[in-house]
């Protein structure tokens, strides 16, 4: 095997660049969100059971979050614990425990999304048009090469189409869950969120 160093090096700070990025914003969203009272964690529990339906399951949680139902049966535990969640039995099926927010997380979450929708438009505010869409499709690239891996002989173009329906506008829709809902205050967010 012959090994070119140039690449190679070229190869390995991709590599750590993708790494160190993804730990920073890691902080950062730690930061944001402790501020409410959440981990990241947290938030992003509570964000899929807005983007699923609340009460959800919590294999559904895992599913949408990239996660094992084991780590999050370990978070929601943790929610249980602090009040931002409670165990709901399914009325159809009572084997079946769903997960549903509390007021507590309600009122953490709503300022929550607002400050993480302000910080992605400041971290992002750098990059032109051009190269957020540039961005995209390398990392979509990166992405489907990390499907290849993980399940071989699956349809690669199904799963990253599935995922990319799944996350669709979540943004959007969780922050116009989070804007107060008085027509006025509704004019006021969107005149905000034009300046975010």
């Amino acid at each position: 095997m012959t090994i070119n160093f140039e690449d190679g090096n070229l190869v390995l700070k991709l590599w750590y660049v993708t790494h160190r990025t993804r730990a920073l914003l890691k902080m950062c969203e730690d930061q944001i969100y402790s501020e409410y009272n959440l981990t990241t964690e947290q938030y992003a529990v509570l964000a899929a059971i807005k983007h699923i339906g609340d009460p959800a399951r919590p294999t559904d949680i895992a599913r949408w979050l990239g996660r094992s139902t084991n780590s999050i049966s370990m978070i929601v535990d943790r929610m249980v614990k602090a009040g931002l969640v409670r165990r709901v039995r399914d009325r159809r099926d009572r084997r079946v425990v769903n997960v549903s927010i509390t007021s507590k997380a309600e009122n953490a979450l709503k300022p929550a999304i607002l400050a993480g929708w302000e910080f992605i438009q400041k971290i992002t505010s750098p990059l032109a048009y051009e190269d957020k869409h540039t961005f995209i499709r390398l990392h979509d690239m990166l992405r489907d090469e990390i499907f290849k891996y993980l399940y071989p002989g699956v349809n690669v173009e199904k799963m990253a189409r599935n995922d990319d329906e799944s996350h669709a506008n979540l943004m959007e829709r969780l922050i116009q869950y989070a804007l107060p809902s008085t027509p006025e205050a509704k004019r006021q967010g969107s005149e905000k969120g034009k300046t975010i």
